[in-house]
């Protein structure tokens, strides 16, 4: 009953902040409450006794994607930020209105098909060791994750030239 508790409270804080992150004007407060949403998310896996997953989620996520965020939007100057101003036309609500239920639909399309809500419901009985996950976090073979993480770390070290070359000043 606890478990059903706090699943709740965690489901509202994590529907509430990603509603208000994509609603607000404020690009930080935008931050904010997407640190919120994976601090919730984070508390998910906590909850499920994921705790590896759950100190991920905290280090990687919370901690650093939000921070890169952070710094990127600390980068941009005001002056480039003071004449942005987005205003939501009707048609591009509806299109994006549709392409949401067309992928919702798709999405519990495919998971009847598979039968993955039956599959999901049954719960492993082994647990799986540390080092069985270290390994596969840092191996090269199939089914092992080296190769992602280097991609992101690419991804995010692009993500910071960019930010450093938007927010260099060009004189004229």
């Amino acid at each position: 009953m606890a478990n059903m508790v706090m699943f709740c409270i965690l489901a509202v804080v994590i529907l509430g902040s990603a509603v208000a992150c994509v609603t607000t004007t404020k690009i930080m407060r935008a931050a904010t409450f997407l640190l919120f949403v994976l601090f919730g998310v984070a508390g998910l896996y906590f909850l499920l006794d994921y705790t590896f997953l759950g100190a991920a989620q905290i280090s990687v996520y919370a901690g650093g994607v939000t921070m890169l965020y952070v710094f990127a939007i600390q980068l941009v100057g005001k002056r480039s930020l003071q004449g942005l101003v987005e205003r939501m036309k009707g048609s591009r609500v509806a299109f994006g209105a549709f392409l949401s239920v067309v992928g919702f639909l798709t999405v519990v399309l495919v998971l009847l098909k598979n039968q993955f809500m039956y599959a999901a419901c049954q719960v492993a009985d082994v647990e799986v060791p540390m080092s069985e996950i270290g390994h596969a976090l840092v191996g090269a073979g199939k089914y092992q994750y080296v190769l992602p993480f280097e991609l992101i770390s690419v991804f995010l070290l692009a993500c910071i030239i960019g930010g450093l070359a938007i927010a260099r000043k060009e004189e004229k």
